[in-house]
């Protein structure tokens, strides 16, 4: 397997052009958008005939579907007439009908009314009348759509992703809160916090006492790109080597305290099952002297033993072994990062809002494995201001570094982003693929 370390182009930079630009803004929407996988929604948004939801991205809108045979289709949310969008959101139907003329299509799209149709005494029986289909897939219970009709399939476009994050059965997770936010800063820079972790020591401090060794190695994969902790000094539960703090005599305060904090300040990747078990039950099967291995080992038989017991299953594939060797964050490019565990995870969506290049739309999804029949509703949040809005105390820092990195760039004094060799490898990589699909040209 081809993996590109972080020490090849070290002194790779990104132009501000490429978040401030309104032309490099439009030459995303006509050269990156439509020729791309991405993400529109998760299959179980859609679990009946005739359920949909509208993906829009950039100028274009489609809708995801189950038809009435229970097949995921997708086709571009425009009435063919007159070019009014038919839908908005999500919801449950049997037909679209557009509201300005009163055209219907049924759930594949097919044409089944046009209102006075005589009137064009048989000239439409030549045209196409129904909805333009789009492509679609489903991987990991994520619904992908791509605008291209000559695509390449999505698992060849996927390449490395389904052999290191398959293991996790994202299929078999669902959401645990939804939340989409309206941020003052470029969709690039929104995605890029949480695609490195070499921020983590200086935006997050809080988290350095029980956090493990926070200094991070970072991969290319293709398009596609990870960070992890290879070379750990330190696991979870223990000071980061970076602080300095001596070890707790007893091992297992720390494993609790990394998962008491990472569910009250996040609410994902490590779920409120696995905290739960772990306060119940650490110090009950783990003596007091067991060393800081033998506690992570044992905190993650607890979860899986509370996921059994609820029914809900665990990855039979997913191995500590497995996780190490993913690493802890995958970018999926273009507009995707994800942060997995073995019973739950965290999942970004980044996308530009309208045509103002310091603004986007960002999903974040937490997601998490329950008994079938036990998933809660879908309760999905939208924040069109961060007045007064807290996504929680880790993902409140990240959200204060984007708005003052989006107007610091607009500086005379900054030219261009000067990128990690070694912790940074996937916003060079971003970079770089991003480019050849906007500008047509590679930096390699």
């Amino acid at each position: 397997m081809n993996i590109e370390a972080g020490k090849t182009i070290p002194n790779f930079m990104v132009a501000k052009e490429n978040y401030l630009s309104k032309d490099f803004l439009v030459r995303e929407k006509e050269n990156l958008w439509p020729q791309v996988w991405q993400v529109a929604c998760r299959e179980q948004e859609i679990p009946k005939p005739g359920d949909y939801v509208v993906y829009d991205i950039a100028d274009d809108s489609i809708i995801v579907a189950r038809n009435r045979d229970g097949a995921i289709v997708a086709y571009h949310n425009v009435c063919p007439h007159r070019g009014r969008r038919l839908a908005t959101g999500c919801g449950t139907t049997n037909q679209f009908r557009c509201g300005f003329h009163g055209w219907t299509f049924d759930t594949n799209g097919k044409n089944i009314l046009v209102q006075d149709r005589d009137d064009w005494k048989g000239a439409l029986d030549c045209m196409q009348l129904d909805l333009h289909h789009v492509k679609v897939d489903s991987w990991g219970g994520f619904v992908f759509v791509n605008m291209n009709p000559d695509c390449e399939p999505l698992t060849e476009y996927l390449g490395v992703i389904p052999e290191y994050l398959g293991p996790y059965e994202f299929e078999n997770m669902s959401f645990r809160w939804y939340m989409t936010l309206h941020l003052p800063a470029n969709w690039k820079v929104a995605l890029e916090a949480f695609i490195e972790g070499y921020h983590v020591a200086a935006t997050h401090p809080q988290l350095l006492p029980y956090q493990g060794d926070d200094y991070s190695m970072s991969y290319a994969h293709g398009k596609h790109s990870n960070f992890g902790y290879p070379d750990a000094k330190s696991p979870i539960g223990m000071p980061s080597p970076r602080i300095k703090l001596e070890w707790p005599k007893d091992k297992r305060d720390g494993m609790l305290l990394f998962f008491t904090e990472y569910e009250r300040q996040l609410k994902a990747i490590f779920t409120d099952r696995n905290h739960k078990a772990i306060e119940e039950k650490l110090k009950e099967i783990v003596p007091e002297d067991a060393s800081a291995i033998e506690v992570m080992m044992a905190a993650i038989e607890l979860g899986r033993q509370a996921a059994e017991e609820e029914g809900c299953g665990f990855p039979e594939k997913l191995t500590i072994e497995h996780i190490m060797m993913a690493g802890a964050d995958w970018h999926v490019f273009p507009n995707c990062a994800t942060l997995p565990w073995f019973d739950g995870a965290l999942w970004y969506r980044s996308r530009p809002n309208g045509d103002d290049p310091d603004s986007c739309i960002f999903d974040i999804w937490s997601l998490k494995r329950y008994a079938k029949g036990q998933e809660p509703p879908i309760e999905r949040q939208l924040h069109k201001s961060m007045d007064g809005v807290s996504a929680g105390q880790i993902l409140d820092q990240d959200i204060a570094n984007m708005g003052l990195v989006q107007k610091g760039m607009k500086s005379r004094a900054f030219k261009a982003a000067v990128t990690n060799p070694l912790q940074e490898v996937p916003v060079k990589n971003f970079h770089r693929t991003l480019e050849q699909y906007v500008m047509g040209q590679s930096r390699d």
